[in-house]
């Protein structure tokens, strides 16, 4: 199957956007000052963790997303 340049590059673009959108995510999480993320004795809350989990999922996506995109737009040079 051969994707379409403007598809490449969506899906391209798509990752990239992935990593800045979660990576932000991650540190603002990891610096949560509301209690949500880290209770009382500084612990992590369940918040923390599934919230972690989504962000790590979304890198994973994110990079095979862009590695698709990146293999794309390099095919149809």
């Amino acid at each position: 199957m051969k994707l379409s340049r403007r598809a490449s590059w969506f899906l391209l673009a798509f990752g990239a956007w992935s990593w800045v959108i979660w990576v932000t995510f991650a540190k603002n999480l990891w610096k949560d000052g509301s209690g949500l993320a880290f209770d009382d004795a500084g612990d992590p809350t369940a918040y923390f963790w599934v919230h972690l989990l989504l962000a790590v999922t979304s890198f994973i996506l994110g990079t095979v997303v862009g590695l698709i995109g990146l293999r794309g737009v390099r095919a149809n040079k």
